[in-house]
């Protein structure tokens, strides 16, 4: 199959990109800059140059393709909007990236959550993530309303080393660095809220899953265990060489330095479930977080 993949250069794009190439897809990326375009053909990726905000060449390249895979901005409500339009009647797959951010709470660090959301329980999201949300069901309902065989697919916290040209995620190496800095492992308030997570191998295997059976309309929740960021801050000490070093950190900090996002992306419970990827076949075989953190000793 020929794929268009935008964030090719990316953590969760590269990835799959390479994974792709490897089981004999053609791939095609999409890049912001010139540069990129060498890199990824040395990997095997075809580039095209643009970016979400480039309509015309989004709409070409998605269909000339036959299956998009949509690992960009989760808020780039344009780019969205035009690949719906671009594959409307095509029977196409379309593949979008959300993030379990989206059933974040407000805890701050007081507390841990008790509940785990799988992929159909109903939650009301904080109003910073509604956005979020609502490009989820945008995308979910081009399957019954534009012909599109349309899947979501909602990664947790992500760990691992990146397949392609970025090998860090976002959320665990901004933590790690900090650490480095003051010389312990940091959470947040009390560090008690507690997140799901997702090796990027496993979080690869359920892409090329879904590309090949699952039904439209498919939501899928990306997890293989949760974790305190306390908890966390432990594993990341121990890894560092700091030994049973940690250091919490004001949330108010945290939100006067990255705002609403690194406030939810650090100190809120975000729990959920792969119900559907499990039913579907996913089957996550890489090393839990603890085994990725005591493998970097």
């Amino acid at each position: 199959m020929k794929i268009f993949v935008t964030g090719a250069t990316g953590y969760i794009g590269g990835s799959v990109g390479e994974r792709l190439i490897a089981s004999g897809h053609q791939v095609v990326g999409l890049v912001r800059s010139a540069k990129s375009i060498p890199l990824l053909k040395e990997r095997g990726i075809e580039s095209v140059l643009g970016n979400l905000d480039d309509p015309e060449i989004i709409t070409k390249t998605a269909q000339e393709a036959d299956a998009v895979i949509h690992a960009a901005s989760a808020d780039h409500a344009g780019s969205v909007v035009t690949l719906i339009a671009a594959l409307e009647r095509s029977g196409k797959t379309l593949i979008y990236t959300t993030g379990s951010g989206i059933v974040a709470d407000s805890a701050d660090g007081d507390y841990a959550g008790s509940i785990f959301y799988a992929e159909d329980t109903y939650f009301e999201p904080v109003p910073f993530r509604r956005p979020r949300v609502a490009m989820n069901h945008l995308v979910r309902h081009a399957a019954i309303d534009k012909g599109i065989r349309s899947v979501v697919i909602c990664p947790s916290m992500i760990y691992g080393k990146g397949r392609g040209l970025q090998p860090n995620s976002c959320q665990l190496p901004k933590i790690i660095a900090l650490s480095k800095q003051v010389g312990a492992g940091v959470y947040f308030g009390k560090g008690l809220n507690r997140y799901s997570n997702v090796h990027i191998d496993d979080l690869v295997d359920l892409y090329l899953l879904a590309l090949e059976k699952a039904p439209g309309g498919s939501f899928f929740f990306a997890e293989n265990g949760h974790t305190s960021f306390k908890e966390i801050a432990e594993m990341i000490s121990h890894s560092l060489g700091f030994g049973d070093k940690t250091v919490s950190l004001s949330v108010e900090d945290v939100i006067r330095q990255a705002g609403e996002t690194g406030r939810y992306g650090v100190a809120s419970n975000s729990l959920v479930s792969a119900v559907n990827a499990r039913r579907l076949g996913w089957s996550p075989k890489a090393p839990s977080l603890a085994q990725y953190f005591e493998s970097l000793r």
